[in-house]
């Protein structure tokens, strides 16, 4: 893999926040503006825009101009699968941990 680490540890540090997490949940579902992300998370203007330009960067997420609103989407289906797979393997360690205590 060589070269290959430092953009993959790149990748899984633009998607190691909470709040990255569940931004890319709401945009799972539908393309959004910052707007509506705020209304949704609940979180301050400028925490989201600093969220969503950090994934820009990462080219995890992609925008959409529409007049002078700007729309966010997934920029990859494989994104998702990355948030599954990460559910279903802690999902796995729950079990096992429930497990271990019968």
């Amino acid at each position: 893999m060589g070269s290959a680490h430092k953009p993959i540890a790149e990748l899984f540090s633009a998607l190691s926040h909470p709040a990255r997490i569940l931004i890319l949940g709401l945009l799972r579902e539908k393309e959004l503006s910052v707007t509506e992300l705020i209304e949704k998370t609940k979180l301050p203007q400028a925490n989201v825009s600093q969220h969503l330009s950090l994934m820009r960067s990462a080219r995890i997420v992609s925008t959409r101009r529409t007049g002078k609103s700007i729309s966010y989407r997934i920029s990859s289906e494989k994104v998702g699968t990355l948030i599954d797979t990460a559910l279903s393997m802690l999902k796995d360690r729950l079990k096992q941990e429930a497990d271990s205590l019968k």
